[in-house]
């Protein structure tokens, strides 16, 4: 079984896995930020924020007027976010708005701060997204802050993303996470048994999306948590032992699928033992170079018999891969070199048919506003031009 044998195999390499879990999906930024806000406002001890980045807009000024009512009523608000992941958006937090949300209460900090000319840790950045409320209940999945996961961008038109809210046991691991890296970045020690409740109680919060599913309440779901220095294989490891495990079918969508040889390997491995090997990239980025890299290396996969499926609406920006209809992970890893070999990156990873049936149905609503790609759809979609580019961008892989 190739649950069972992926969670031994994750055992080994240090994750706990924990049985008394309900994971409740958000398909899109509406859902997730109507769920969140709403779960927000029912805190009462302590909000914990940790994000690639806010965007200076409309959604993060809601986040941040709610979160300083919050601070009032005596609620503890600590937030973190990159200073890459800040100064690389085209709407950052300027010294000023920091200074203006720490008199409201907000306890907000950066990590690792970018100073020039020395450009330290440029590729050890925080791009983790996981906010914790009362110790109850957690998010985690692939979207940041900012409005274009609701409206869109003219760019790239919708943007597609998943998150999902955790309650149960591995509530606490992400609380772990996030209280050693406030006191990496702060040097404040935060800790006490109230941080790590780990359940809530009927009618603590009101109005969130319930887990409808049967398994709900005692699923099983591990965090996997990739830092640099301390578990620096742990998002190949598992995605590689995922992939070699697998007997029947893998579905994956990753926005910068840019893979590495190890990962390329598993997926022609997989092929060749029977198993049914689908991929769901975008015909749309965000971001220049990476996608022609992506389209370079699924056009390979796809003579080797991997079915690969390009989204035209917008942009799936969306983390997630489900294995033999049994396990899925949904979080913030990108399967490209920043995610694998650089930053620091959580994923959930939920054992549950249920759940991965959940994201399964989606990735087969979305394969409508696809199209196959085979080598006659390849001429249409690549010019030559664009054909050598992407030959040259996989050359730049292990920087992408």
């Amino acid at each position: 079984m190739s649950d069972s044998l992926l969670v031994n195999q994750m055992r080994k390499a240090g994750i706990s896995f924990s049985n008394d879990n309900s994971v409740t999906l958000f398909m899109n930024g509406q859902q997730k930020f109507d769920d969140m806000f709403q779960a927000i406002r029912d805190a009462r001890q302590s909000v914990h924020l940790e994000y690639f980045n806010f965007r200076n807009d409309s959604i993060a000024r809601l986040l941040f007027d709610l979160l300083a009512e919050k601070a009032k009523e005596g609620v503890e608000v600590r937030a973190l976010f990159d200073s890459f992941g800040n100064s690389s958006n085209n709407r950052p937090l300027k010294k000023r708005h920091l200074r203006e949300l720490r008199k409201k209460g907000i306890q907000i900090d950066e990590f690792d701060p970018i100073r020039f000319p020395w450009i330290n840790h440029v590729f050890s950045r925080d791009h983790r997204k996981i906010v914790i409320i009362d110790g109850k209940i957690a998010y985690t999945g692939g979207m940041n802050v900012a409005d274009y996961y609701i409206k869109g961008t003219k760019q790239v038109g919708s943007w597609r993303d998943m998150h999902c809210r955790i309650e149960g046991h591995e509530v606490n691991t992400l609380q772990k996470i996030f209280l050693r890296t406030w006191k990496k970045v702060t040097h404040q020690d935060v800790h006490g048994a109230s941080y790590y409740r780990g359940f809530t109680t009927p009618k603590y919060f009101v109005g969130l999306k319930p887990d409808t599913c049967s398994t709900a309440g005692h699923k099983m779901v591990g965090i996997i948590n990739r830092e640099p220095r301390t578990s620096n294989e742990i998002i190949r490891k598992f995605y590689t032992d995922a992939i070699n495990d697998a007997q029947d079918s893998i579905k994956i969508v990753n926005p910068y699928l840019t893979l590495n040889p190890t990962l390329k390997k598993a997926l022609r491995k997989a092929v060749e033992r029977g198993v049914k090997v689908e991929i769901m990239v975008s015909t749309h980025s965000d971001i220049p170079l990476t996608p022609d890299c992506v389209f370079y290396v699924v056009h390979k996969l796809m003579k080797r018999g991997v079915k690969v499926w390009m989204y035209k609406p917008g942009f799936h920006h969306t983390k997630v891969m489900m294995v033999d209809g049994k396990f899925c992970t949904v979080g913030s890893a990108n399967l490209n070199a920043r995610s694998l070999r650089w930053d620091y990156e959580e994923n959930a990873v939920i054992i549950d048919p249920r759940t991965t049936k959940e994201l399964s149905d989606m990735f087969e609503r979305d394969k409508k506003d696809s199209f196959l790609l085979t080598p006659e759809t390849w001429n249409e979609f690549r010019t030559g031009k664009q054909k050598f580019i992407g030959w040259f961008a996989h050359l730049l892989t292990p920087f992408l």
